[in-house]
């Protein structure tokens, strides 16, 4: 004898909540954190491909990237 089906009940649809950054997000600096983010991800894959694309030293990677990149604009802004 067939089993009976249960009725399938709709998922409810998922609402998209997009975020807004204020008009005060960039920092008195001139940069937001994602500019910093962006240039800190980039910085850090060149790092990895320099070093022979060998996993292992993410870390490392990103926080010599986060060095060089805030040290960057740290400079530009004190000559700015």
């Amino acid at each position: 004898m067939a089993k009976a089906k249960t009725p399938r009940i709709p998922k409810p649809k998922a609402t998209k909540n997009i975020l807004q950054m204020p008009d005060n997000a960039k920092a008195g600096n001139g940069f937001s954190p994602i500019d910093l983010e962006s240039e800190i991800r980039v910085r850090a894959y060149e790092l990895y491909e320099q070093r022979g694309s060998t996993p292992g030293n993410e870390a490392e990677d990103w926080l010599t990237a986060e060095r060089e990149i805030l040290s960057r604009h740290t400079q530009q802004t004190h000559t700015a």
